[in-house]
């Protein structure tokens, strides 16, 4: 049965107290600036549980209501995004809400979930162009069994993958009825003191940005796959990186690696490019003094490391090694100048000018793992499981953890092309798990 999701109505929630007059603008950051302008999208799946005596109406108003009052400590994701004068007016015209029905059970979703389908939870494509005004879309999935989704899209121009999670998990504590500082105090929300706003002319944030020829598979690795290529990705010949791969790290190499053998055309002689890879780094503890780690907004940049094909001449893999050095170089230092001087924004429209030339090839890596993407409870336990959706880039890899946490989830996505030579890698299947099927009964 093909799936379908039949949207029931779509209102304004606006926040439950206005948004006084000495905050009604919203100045972006310079961070924000050169965001891409994409939503960020996350669907949480919930069963209905056997103690929720609670209705679908009564379900979706609790949800509508915690919202209201979470857009009130984070006013500024009911108001509307203003490029042309780089800010978000606040004048609280509410996030965009839908409610939906499905035409199947929830466990038919969660049995194998697809990126492709996930779209459909969503409250706006991942590419809308309402991304240059709406600052968030939250829609609730009711299934046939009386399970639900509940999908959040955050505009990317107003905050990083931690600001999502931290208003996620806000929100939902406010659904608990939860009284602590999460409920009660806003964020901080000042990051345009932090890195003021810039003339960009000649740079594009959209850059990069495909709507069409991306297919995004899910790749499951185990505890034990990871564990192999933790070993595996060591580099025993570096005295000065010691330490053993995060899981992180040795997987971001595993899949780089294997892309670069997979798709890269056999006869290498003339390919002149250079080939990066890129890992979202949050900057809250980079800089002096560190920052809150509730700061909101866009307080992460890119490590861009050019690690070298082929391994040494000892047969060791120096992959992470080079990205540890690119991070390493994002220090207090770096903040310093990203704060002060344009040296940063000469770099970007540099490396556009090289990607738009493909004489550079990026490999994009962010990771949500130790994210507590699972404990956004609304009051009905917590999810059964946690998805994204097909996003719009090529060549970009997001890391989430398994529901039990010591798996990792990869969500590739790449040309189709690239796809088809990438997921037949025969190093891949001996490393990838078949998709595990949730248990019926606790669906």
């Amino acid at each position: 049965m093909k799936l379908e999701v039949q949207v029931i109505y779509e209102e304004r929630i606006k926040p439950s107290s206005p948004t006084p007059d000495e905050l009604r603008r919203y100045q972006l950051s310079f961070l924000d600036q050169i965001a891409p302008p994409v939503y960020m999208p996350l669907v949480l799946f919930f069963p209905k549980r056997p103690d929720c005596d609670l209705t679908r109406e009564q379900r979706c108003n609790r949800v509508k209501h915690s919202l209201s009052k979470a857009l009130t400590l984070y006013y500024p994701l009911a108001g509307k995004v203003n490029e042309a004068e780089l800010c978000v007016d606040c004048h609280d015209e509410g996030a965009y809400f839908v409610e939906a029905e499905a035409n199947c059970h929830l466990f038919q979703i969660l049995e194998n979930p697809d990126p492709n389908e996930m779209e459909m939870f969503l409250a706006v494509e991942v590419a809308d162009d309402r991304v240059n005004e709406l600052p968030i879309g939250v829609k609730v999935t009711f299934f046939a069994c009386d399970g639900m989704a509940i999908s959040l899209c955050l505009n990317h121009k107003l905050g990083d993958a931690l600001s999502f999670i931290m208003f996620l998990n806000a929100w939902s504590a406010l659904a608990r009825n939860q009284n602590d500082d999460v409920c009660t105090t806003p964020p901080p929300l000042s990051s345009a003191e932090l890195f003021p706003p810039k003339e960009l002319a000649g740079y594009a944030s959209k850059h990069g940005i495909m709507k069409n020829n991306i297919v995004t598979k899910r790749f499951v690795f185990q505890a034990d796959k990871i564990l192999e290529l933790r070993d595996k990705y060591a580099d025993k010949s570096s005295v000065e990186f010691t330490r053993r791969p995060t899981r992180v790290e040795a997987l971001s190499s595993f899949i780089w690696r294997r892309l670069m053998i997979s798709t890269r055309p056999k006869d290498q002689t003339d390919d002149n490019r250079v080939f990066t890879v890129l890992h979202a780094i949050n900057l809250r503890t980079r800089v002096d003094p560190p920052l809150p780690e509730n700061y909101f907004g866009n307080i992460s940049r890119i490590a861009i490391s050019v690690p070298p094909l082929e391994p040494n001449k000892d047969g060791n893999y120096t992959i992470v090694s080079h990205v540890r050095n690119s991070i390493k170089q994002i220090d207090a230092q770096f903040v310093k100048k990203l704060q002060k001087e344009d040296d940063h924004l000469s770099f970007l429209k540099k490396r556009l000018a090289d990607f738009k030339s493909g004489q550079v090839v990026s490999f994009s890596f962010t990771s949500l793992c130790r994210f507590p993407i699972y404990e956004a409870d609304f009051g009905w336990g917590k999810p059964a499981y946690v998805g994204s959706a097909r996003l719009s880039y090529k060549n970009l890899v997001a890391f989430f953890d398994t529901k039990s946490g010591d798996g990792i989830e990869a969500w590739v996505n790449l040309l189709s092309e690239d796809m088809a030579k990438f997921e037949a890698d025969p190093e891949i299947l001996a490393y990838v798990s078949p998709n595990p099927i949730l248990n019926k009964a606790n669906i």
